[in-house]
This record gives structure tokens, C-alpha cells and sequence, in this order.
């Protein structure tokens, strides 16, 4: 049997190549990714800055929307500001250590916005279906219990594969295709078995996000049983109109993450330079998205901005 000295290996670095056979477009992608990331970092932050100053968005509701927007900064500033130096500069070496780091944050970025997303879907069950008893349900022990509960959740859900990667020896090649570390790509590299990395880095996330979806699905099958029980159209319209900007945002968070997880996972036909660029509009496009989405179909949130941002329109 072949030993590894495991703290020689995990000193080395590793270099990220960006999006392999687009290297002479990296000039030209680079542009609109800037641009996405600024609206990304200007629309959440514009949204944080809301739901603190205005006590009338000091609710369950937009507290959670405010961990989403957190949460969505992370993703895409975990990425996008290194994946922009080599679209500028070339290939980049990135330690080990900050690898890991990358990879983590990446991923518990991951599945804490599954988790604030079912907290989401639990808000709008209760506030349509048990409307009198809102307050007393979702007070701010409860919600402190929920936020903490599901940043638990999530940390204890992915920081195994951090330690998973850690133990692996490396001792080929130490370029990685791709402009940012995630698990599987950073395990692939070893020279060594990494069945346990594939198998805890697909079940164990998957199984716990797609519980989230069970439970979100759940949720907006009572919640829409309830709406065409309301006795007026207008009723049912404002608590359809409520939930709009949330299912829409569900949907952009869902479709393309299944979609580059099962690329990943079993599209072997899929080319690399397609899936390396989904997966990098995914870490993109959703928290730039978000905050559009929630000041377009939110009439207390679109008010807010518009008196922010034109105050004589707004008078």
C-alpha cells in the first residue's frame, strides 16, 4: 500500500484556469459579469438597507428576506471577484487554504438559501392560513430559533466535505478547470479513493435540499387550498399576489441548481465548457435577480425604493 504524507501534499496551491475553451472570450464575458455582480451587490444591499430603516418592513417576512439577501452576497462574492481576475489577468493560484474556504462558503451558501426559502414558504403558510394567529406563531423567539436552527442546519450539512477534502493527498496535477473551487472538482484531483467525497457530496445535500423542496411544495398546496376558499376575487388575488415573488424566486433558485447538480453528477456527455459556464451564471443570476424580483412584486418594498431613489417622483 502506497502512504501519503498528507501535510506535504495539502501546502500546495492549486491554479484556476476560468472557462476552458473560451480562454480568447475571457476579455468579453467578463463584461456582463461585472455588470450582474454590481447589480447583485447595489440591489441586496439596497434591500438590506431598507428592511433595516423601515420599521414597516420589521416582519417575519422580510426579516427572512433579508437573510436571503446576506446569504446571496456571500454566494456571489465567494466567487465572482476571483473568477473576474482571471477573466483579467490570466489563469490565478489560489492556496489550499483558501480553496477550502472558497469551497465551503460556496456550499453552505448553498444550502442555507434552500433553508431560508422553506422558512419563507412556512411565513406565507402561516400568514394565509392561519392569519389571526400570526403574531403568536411567528414571534421573535421563534424566528431567532428558526434563523439560528437553519444556519446550524446548513454548517453541520457541508463542513464534513471540507474535512473530507482535507484528508485527500495530491499529488498530480493541481490545475483546476474551472474558476472557482467546489467539492467534487477539488476531490477529482486526488490521488487517492474518493468514493466517500461522491457519495456524502451528492446524497447528503441533495437529500437535504430536496426535503426543502418536499416541504415547500407542501406548503404552497395548503397555502393555494386556502386561497380558493377565500369568499371574495380580491381577496384571492392579494394572497396570490404575496406569494408571486416568492415562487418566482423559488423557481430561479431550483431549476438551474438541479440542473448543474445532475450535469455534474451524471451528464458525462454534457461539454465542460457549457456546464463550467451554467454553473458560473448560477452563482450569478439568482442573487442578482432576487432583490429585482422582490422590489418589482412587493408593493412595500417597490414604495420604499421608489421614495429612496426618486423622492420628488415619490411625493
Amino acid at each position: 500500500m502506497i502512504m501519503y504524507n498528507l501535510s506535504d501534499y495539502n501546502k500546495d496551491s492549486f491554479t484556476l484556469t476560468g472557462i476552458p475553451g473560451l480562454e480568447d472570450y475571457h476579455i468579453w464575458i467578463s463584461i456582463p459579469f461585472l455588470f450582474i455582480y454590481l447589480v447583485a451587490i447595489v440591489g441586496n444591499s439596497i434591500l438590506l438597507y431598507l428592511i433595516a430603516v423601515e420599521r414597516s418592513l420589521h416582519a417575519p417576512m422580510f426579516f427572512f428576506l433579508s437573510m436571503l439577501a446576506v446569504t446571496d452576497l456571500v454566494l456571489s462574492t465567494t466567487c465572482i471577484p476571483k473568477t473576474l481576475t482571471i477573466f483579467w489577468l490570466g489563469p490565478q493560484t489560489i492556496s489550499f487554504p483558501g480553496c477550502l474556504t472558497q469551497l465551503f462558503f460556496l456550499h453552505y451558501s448553498f444550502v442555507l438559501d434552500s433553508a431560508i426559502l422553506l422558512a419563507m414558504a412556512f411565513d406565507r403558510y402561516v400568514a394565509i392560513c392561519s392569519p389571526l394567529r400570526y403574531t403568536t406563531i411567528l414571534t421573535p423567539r421563534t424566528i431567532f430559533k428558526i434563523a439560528v436552527g437553519i444556519s446550524l442546519r446548513s454548517f453541520c450539512v457541508f463542513v464534513p466535505c471540507v474535512f473530507l477534502v482535507n484528508r485527500l493527498p495530491f499529488c498530480r496535477t493541481h490545475t483546476i478547470r474551472h474558476t472557482y473551487c467546489e467539492h467534487i472538482g477539488v476531490a477529482r484531483l486526488a490521488c487517492a479513493d474518493i468514493s466517500l467525497n461522491i457519495w456524502y457530496g451528492f446524497c447528503v445535500p441533495i437529500m437535504t435540499v430536496i426535503t426543502d423542496v418536499i416541504l415547500i411544495a407542501l406548503s404552497y398546496t395548503l397555502i393555494l387550498c386556502a386561497v380558493f376558499h377565500l369568499p371574495s376575487q380580491d381577496a384571492r388575488q392579494k394572497a396570490l399576489g404575496t406569494c408571486g415573488s416568492h415562487v418566482c424566486v423559488i423557481l430561479m433558485f431550483y431549476i438551474p441548481a438541479f440542473f448543474s447538480i445532475l450535469a455534474h453528477r451524471f451528464g458525462h456527455n454534457v461539454p465542460l465548457t457549457f456546464h463550467i459556464m451554467f454553473a458560473n451564471l448560477y452563482v450569478i443570476i439568482p442573487p442578482a435577480l432576487n432583490p429585482i424580483v422582490y422590489g418589482v412584486k412587493t408593493k412595500q418594498i417597490r414604495d420604499k425604493v421608489i421614495h429612496l431613489l426618486f423622492p420628488k417622483r415619490a411625493q
